[in-house]
């Protein structure tokens, strides 16, 4: 009885590393776009993004200096629009972003 009982107990200390495994919910994968990372030339390029921009941004992507900023990102270039690139509006930006699956 107490082979089983070893047995059994070995058993399942090496199995219990793979059920934990199976177990663990999957990392959500990182959004394609971000307000933090994507500059802003790839978001005026891509039509699904650049109408998140004109949605929760408007006047943003028709500014005439806009083409000067195409290198930098939404949260780079927020410290020279505070009054529109506020906290708020790139928050509704990313998570409209978040529903955009990277252009392929």
């Amino acid at each position: 009885m107490k082979t089983v009982l070893i047995a059994t107990s070995l058993l399942f200390a090496a199995a219990a590393p793979q059920i934990a495994m199976a177990q663990a919910p999957a990392a959500s994968p990182a959004p394609a776009y971000s307000v933090e990372t994507t500059d802003i030339g790839t978001l005026l390029d891509n039509p699904a993004t650049k109408a998140v921009l004109d949605k929760n941004l408007p006047g943003f992507t028709a500014n005439p200096q806009i083409d000067m900023a195409r290198s930098m990102t939404l949260k780079g270039v927020q410290q020279y629009a505070a009054d529109t690139l506020t906290d708020a509006a790139l928050a509704k930006v990313q998570a409209d972003l978040n529903k955009i699956p990277a252009k392929k």
